[in-house]
């Protein structure tokens, strides 16, 4: 068996997973302290940014190229983890520790600890190599991913000290995959967060009122559930299509009354809706608004969330970066498949900012764990992760 207890580079990575930046209420200074000495060694420059307060640290390390006129390349990750229930894992979600057969079991050994790792001891590699990037490569690690990137990468890319790192070409995470192939990320679903305040004529619950809010808050969900059962054939009907490529449409909360004999003025009704990228913002909207009508009317809708269309990574030769991506990608002899990604990631405050992003995490072979119980990641995998980055990084810095 392969020594990895004594691996270098596994012994940081496990460092850092010990580091516990978990939800609710982050110390991130621990974590931006481990960052900067692993910088300071590699002979990175380091910039911190607060953003929004003292509290959300951006760390951004900076290795300059031999032409730093030209668009930079950001590596980006995310030093926070959710949160865990420490009773349903075998193995303390904070120890990382390894069993026999080098799987490293901690919170943030998927999402994404190992990928702003896997960055580090690429460059380290390279560095040594003599190799000598063209573009400037920024690394950020960047807080509050996990709440919506509140207090990180929402709000710094809105910055001057963002715009002054010159960025050209953005790479974050992905997600592991349990076959052969890598998926890569070009675009994200735009979030939509719906409160519907559904509002009635009140009453007595021993009459027969019209128009209460229970029997239109029962026909916008009927609406809601219609359209979201096509999606779900249509998911059926073409098995090339993954759930990111429809609109997933989810009912996550529903409150109102205050005694079960009272007919209440009001219901809430709050969906969880993730736009499809072919799907037309103004028209869909419309559409909610029609349904609120076809319901009874007099219903308030307040968008606790409402992200706007942001245009897709372009995947072809007109992308510089995604050539020198797929470069790297064909001499690997990887197999790759492109795809929208699920949920939210950093990259969509990039690409709304017209900087193309591609998420990517190098982890095949390997169950999809993220936000689970016993997250996990084998130490081949992660090693391997490390020898694919000494590949890419240097073609997206010369490309």
């Amino acid at each position: 068996m392969t020594d990895y207890e004594n691996n270098e580079e596994i012994k940081i990575f496990r460092e850092y997973l010990r580091i516990p930046t978990v939800h609710p209420n982050i110390d991130y200074e621990p974590c931006i302290k481990f960052l900067k000495k692993i910088a300071e060694d590699l002979g990175l420059t380091t910039q911190t940014f607060h953003p929004v307060s003292e509290k959300f640290p951006i760390l951004v390390m900076t290795w300059q190229g031999s032409q730093p006129e030209l668009p930079a390349i950001l590596l980006n990750s995310h030093t926070d983890v959710v949160p865990v229930f420490e009773e349903h894992w075998t193995r303390p979600p904070f120890g990382a520790e390894m069993d026999e057969e080098g799987n490293i079991y901690a919170r943030g050994a998927q999402d994404m600890k190992c990928v702003g790792m896997q960055y580090l001891s690429a460059l380290k590699a390279l560095k040594a190599s003599g190799f000598v990037p063209k573009r400037t490569i920024h690394l950020s690690y960047v807080p509050e991913e996990e709440t919506g990137g509140i207090g990180g990468m929402k709000e710094f890319v809105d910055t001057e000290e963002f715009r002054s790192l010159k960025i050209g070409f953005s790479l974050d995470e992905g997600i592991a995959s349990p076959d052969e192939t890598y998926p890569v990320f070009y675009a994200e679903r735009a979030i939509w967060h719906v409160w519907f305040k559904v509002n009635g004529s009140p009453g007595h619950g021993s009459l027969l009122l019209e128009n209460t809010a229970g029997e239109k808050a029962r026909k916008l969900i009927d609406r809601m559930d219609d359209y979201r059962k096509t999606q779900v054939e249509k998911l059926k009907a073409n098995s090339h299509l993954v759930t990111a490529d429809v609109t997933t449409v989810n009912l996550t909360i529903l409150q109102g009354g205050v005694q079960s004999n009272v007919i209440p003025p009001q219901f809430t009704v709050v969906f969880d809706i993730r736009l499809a990228i072919d799907v037309n913002h103004a028209q869909f909207e419309a559409m909610l608004n029609k349904w609120c009508e076809e319901a009874g009317g007099n219903i308030d809708i307040e968008f606790e969330q409402k992200e706007d269309f942001v245009e897709p990574t372009s995947l072809d030769n007109s992308n510089v970066y995604w050539n020198a991506f797929k470069s790297a990608i064909d001499e690997l002899g990887l197999s790759i498949k492109t795809q929208v990604f699920p949920g939210g990631t950093d990259s969509r405050f990039i690409r709304a900012k017209s900087v193309p992003a591609i998420g990517f995490s190098p982890m095949n072979h390997t169950p999809v764990l993220l936000h689970d119980h016993n997250e996990f990641i084998k130490a081949e995998t992660y090693l391997k992760g490390i020898e694919i980055y000494k590949k890419i990084i240097p073609k997206l810095a010369s490309a």
